[in-house]
């Protein structure tokens, strides 16, 4: 396929068009293909214009969907063969359709074809092939048998409620459409996904019926109520096993609606209600051995949390030059979306034992991403819809307990001669020692291999060269793989290219953003160590660390108090680097290179070039780790009350700190009023890991008591 990007103009229109004219009101015929388009390069208010246009080629792109409410009435061909679309509920608008092609397009499953014959009434060639027969029996057959379903769920588990405010009503839909997504079901498992969408949009129409009985509903198919994502949101008919048995997860994903629903946000005066909870009962926290066993000795230590919304706004307004750096430039207001429960054993809504220790945004590839994010905790894995607040993919794997996760981006070959194409993967892995191996878009979990006989304590993708992942285990060592690319029909291969010696367990591992190819920082139980990751020929393939990292707060340990521990670890920016030692009471912001470039001592250490102190919780609960949004200037470090302590660094220079004088945050976020029926409002807890997309217009905080927070950007 031809990589030559072109841009779509009227002249470009014109020239690929026919019959040969100077208007665009006038092209019949479009042969757009082989250019290397993408979604967002074909501009819906040019294209609106070929109004005449019969026949459109569009093979051969890198189409990911097709231009949203881009509606040109008689267009009866449409040629998609051989792009990446893995969404056709943006064809909705061509509803003169009669033909359709979509020939070697991966992420497109038998449920997108049954909602093409829904969305496209004229629809009767597909691929080649007349559908007129199938396509007549999902429009009415099918769709009859779901309307009865739905109908009967509704005279069987509700009605309207006396007083219909907005507020109960919107309760109402959700739980309605939530329920019969689940409950009704109807034709074979591999559209299963179809089934799913289709419900939600009959439901949600029958609803209207009866709070809107006037309103005509028959005409109302095809409005934006259709989910534009819908197909990510839900297990369809994907493989949900993966092609190679004996190297892949034995067990299938399970079902999103499977895993328990939302807990409840408690109004307050900056929050809303969300959706209700199950029934729960308190339940007796069984904590990892290997990762919570300092907690079990201190969790009667906890203090009760506070009414004080944030702290460090009235220190805004001091002289100090210190704050400057902080707390000014228009701080990003948070506030608590969803709360979930989704990693439960056993899908028990009872289980609040649960510890959840790792979560990533999904990175952008293209126009897509950025509000994924997958989760990790006990025997599953979730990928999560931030702004649904919908468990979209959840993958389990019985008898293992899931440590930590990372997203990358790896290239897929096609074969027949098409050009390999970037696809997001996930690794994840805990304490069986063996690298789960992910596809989250088409629902497989491809592979797996083992890393370690031990458990593994984190997992790391070289942001720069993909397929390069670092793992850290409990035998403590550092392993660098090769896990290379994958093929249509997911075969991969691994190797070992690297051991780094450590003298202690690995909880973080950050590469440098300029140069993630030459060196490696490890958080560890024993401190932060320095390591050359360089390859070279004939260089060595075991090596131990460069350096120790050390930090001033050594200097006041005693015998009961030792804080070599780093439990938090991330850079800011390409030389500022965040950290946290267990048991200190402040953030450390250092510079990568001014350390770098020091001479270790005869204890083979460095002291980290300390530019500024942020003053954090006082705790004596570990592994509650910070994490960064280097795009807008943020550090977040959750504590033991459920609170997220944010800080908002907009100046780094370093005549602006003041060393011996921690700085506030810019904002405490309480922990929100979360409550559960039977038991009330639960109690603040530890916030194990933190993270944020890019924007920061979502934060997502994983607690040890089985809760997922998302948080969401006021405007």
């Amino acid at each position: 396929m031809s990589q030559t990007m072109v841009t779509i103009t009227e002249k470009t229109l014109l020239e690929k068009g026919s019959p040969k004219t100077k208007r665009l009101e006038e092209i019949k015929t479009l042969n757009l293909s082989k250019l290397g388009l993408k979604s967002p390069d074909l501009p819906v208010q040019l294209l609106s214009r070929l109004q005449s246009l019969e026949r459109w080629d569009l093979s051969g792109n890198r189409l990911q969907e097709f231009p949203k409410n881009l509606e040109l009435p008689k267009l009866r061909f449409l040629d998609l063969s051989d792009n990446q679309m893995e969404d056709v509920t943006s064809m909705a608008s061509l509803c003169c359709l009669e033909e359709v092609k979509m020939e070697d397009n991966l992420y497109i499953t038998v449920s997108d074809n049954y909602k093409l014959m829904t969305l496209l009434p004229k629809l009767r060639s597909y691929n080649g092939k007349d559908i007129t027969s199938t396509a007549n029996h999902v429009r009415f057959v099918f769709t009859e048998n779901l309307r009865s379903r739905i109908i009967a769920l509704w005279g069987r588990s509700y009605s309207l409620p006396d007083s219909a405010t907005a507020e109960k009503m919107a309760d109402l839909a959700e739980d309605f459409i939530n329920t019969a997504r689940k409950e009704v079901k109807y034709g074979p498992s591999s559209v299963s996904g179809f089934t799913k969408w289709k419900v939600e949009i009959m439901a949600r129409e029958y609803l209207r019926s009866l709070t809107e009985p006037k309103e005509e509903m028959s005409n109302q198919t095809n409005e934006v109520l259709i989910p534009t994502k819908r197909k990510q949101m839900t297990n369809d008919d994907l493989r949900l096993t993966p092609r190679k048995k004996s190297r892949c997860d034995p067990s299938a994903p399970s079902s999103a609606e499977d895993s328990p629903g939302k807990l409840r946000l408690s109004p307050r005066k900056s929050q809303a209600a969300v959706v209700p909870v199950r029934p729960a009962t308190r339940a007796q926290h069984s904590l990892t051995p290997t990762l919570a066993s300092a907690k079990k000795e201190v969790a009667g230590k906890r203090m009760k949390p506070s009414r004080t919304a944030a702290v460090g706004a009235a220190k805004e307004e001091t002289s100090d030059d210190v704050m400057k750096s902080i707390n000014k430039t228009q701080p990003v207001r948070l506030q608590p979306l969803h709360v979930l429960q989704c990693h439960s054993k056993q899908d028990n809504s009872d289980d609040f034992a649960t510890q959840l220790w790792a979560c990533a945004f999904q990175p952008q590839l293209g126009v897509s991403g950025g509000h994924l994010v997958a989760t990790c905790g006990g025997d599953s894995l979730c990928v999560i819809d931030c702004e649904t607040g919908m468990v979209m993919k959840k993958y389990k794997v019985t008898g293992e307990e899931f440590f930590s996760l990372s997203w990358s981006t790896v290239l897929m070959s096609r074969g027949g001669g098409a050009s390999a194409q970037p696809c997001s993967i996930l690794a994840a892995g805990g304490k069986r020692g063996l690298v789960k191996l992910i596809h989250p878009r088409c629902n497989v979990a491809y592979g797996e291999f083992r890393a370690s006989r031990k458990a593994l304590s984190v997992l790391r993708f070289n942001h720069r060269q993909g397929n390069f992942l670092f793992t850290g285990c409990y035998d403590n060592k550092i392993v660098l793989w090769d896990i290379g690319g994958i093929d249509s029909k997911y075969n991969f291969k691994v190797v070992q290219l690297l051991v780094l010696e450590s003298s202690c367990t690995p909880l973080h591992i950050c590469l440098p953003p300029s140069k993630p190819d030459a060196h490696l920082l490890a958080a560890c139980e024993d401190g932060l160590h320095w390591y050359n990751t360089k390859l070279a020929p004939n260089s060595a393939t075991k090596r131990s660390k460069e350096a120790e990292i050390t930090f001033p707060v050594y200097e006041k340990e005693e015998k009961d108090l030792d804080y070599h521990t780093v439990d938090g670890l991330s850079f800011l920016t390409d030389d500022i680097v965040a950290s946290k030692n267990f048991m200190h009471d402040c953030i450390y912001l250092w510079s990568w290179s001014r350390t770098q470039s020091q001479r270790p001592n005869k204890s083979g250490c460095v002291r980290a070039a300390v530019m500024a102190e942020l003053r954090w919780a006082r705790t004596e609960i570990p592994y509650l780790a910070l994490n960064t949004c280097p795009g807008q200037s943020y550090i977040v470090c959750g504590d033991d009350r459920g609170r997220l302590w944010t800080y908002h660094v907009t100046n780094l220079r370093e005549d602006n700190f003041q060393m011996g004088k921690p700085i506030d945050p810019t904002e405490v976020l309480q922990w929100p009023a979360v409550v559960c029926k039977g038991l009330g409002q639960v109690e603040g807890p530890s916030i194990n890991s933190v993270a944020m997309d890019p924007g920061l217009q979502y934060l997502v905080a994983l607690s040890d008591k089985n809760m997922v927070i998302v948080w969401k950007r006021a405007l």
